[in-house]
């Protein structure tokens, strides 16, 4: 397997420069939280370390081929939430950080789960077979479950060990019907908010703190745009075959035989051993 994924890492100049330069980094920083001792950290450094090998993992033993445009998109993508979002504190210092990651991921999701359908409906050994239509709708679901589904670990993650995963938001109103006088189901609402005041003791924030909702839909809306914009390309893609385009270079596709390197691997050591000179019996 170690050789297989050498060679699949090797197999694309592009992806290849952008995996050792980004792999380079994290051990960069990992050493420096080392020396932190921000133990925390050398953690998301390892995480992301195993996370950037995964694409080459994927395309060895599910034997796909992930376009260098998807490859590069991908580690970029991790290396940018783990790395520069979670420890440089991105996501603090650009506040639409966290909008462009989701965005993307909405786009990269779709991407994906276009591509998994496109290539059942490829394989000879299916029974049936998507119209663009449909394929289109599939990879949006996919994507918007995934964005759903990372929502709920990021609400887990808030509730059971106290994090902000869910950033807050400061707003200066509100409405709700428990503010309602009469006890009804009327939504009445405080404006104009500068100052909250929490046992005794004024926040600072100048307005009144949104507990991870307005960020939570926000993630969601960008995450919709990015699977709407990948489901139409990936729908005329489908509909017109033409041979690649913008969306060519972000579906994967069945590995050649001569691009599977785990069988090669297989195949080489196999022959190795068949021509390796008999051992002498032990007396």
């Amino acid at each position: 397997m170690k050789k297989a994924l050498s060679m699949e890492l090797k197999e694309h100049k592009s992806s290849a420069i952008v995996y050792f330069t980004l792999r380079a980094l994290v051990i960069v920083v990992m050493v420096l939280q080392i020396f932190n001792r921000n133990y925390e950290n050398v953690f998301l450094c390892l995480l992301t370390l195993l996370l950037l090998v995964v694409p080459s993992l994927v395309q060895v033993t599910m034997k796909i081929e992930l376009p260098t445009t998807l490859e590069i998109i991908i580690l970029v993508f991790i290396f940018a939430a783990e790395i520069l979002g979670e420890i440089q504190e991105f996501y603090i210092l650009f506040p639409f950080w966290d909008t462009v990651l989701h965005t993307l991921n909405g786009f990269l999701a779709a991407a994906i789960g276009f591509s998994m359908v496109d290539l059942l409906n490829r394989s000879e050994r299916m029974m049936f077979k998507l119209s663009p239509l449909f394929m289109a709708i599939v990879a949006f679901c996919f994507s918007m479950t995934i964005g759903v589904v990372w929502e709920f670990f990021e609400f887990g993650m808030d509730q059971l060990f106290h994090t902000d995963m869910q950033k807050d938001t400061i707003v200066h109103a509100v409405y709700s019907v428990l503010l309602d006088p009469a006890g009804g189901n009327r939504a009445a609402g405080i404006t104009g908010i500068t100052q909250v005041v929490v046992n005794g003791q004024d926040l600072g924030l100048g307005g009144y703190v949104d507990i991870g909702l307005i960020d939570t839909m926000k993630d969601l809306i960008v995450n919709f745009i990015g699977a709407v914009v990948f489901s139409v390309i990936g729908f005329f893609y489908v509909k017109n075959r033409g041979g690649g385009g913008v969306v060519g270079r972000f579906v994967p596709r069945e590995k050649e035989r001569k691009q599977d390197f785990l069988r090669i691997v297989q195949e080489e050591a196999e022959l190795a051993e068949q021509n390796a000179p008999p051992q002498a019996d032990e007396e």
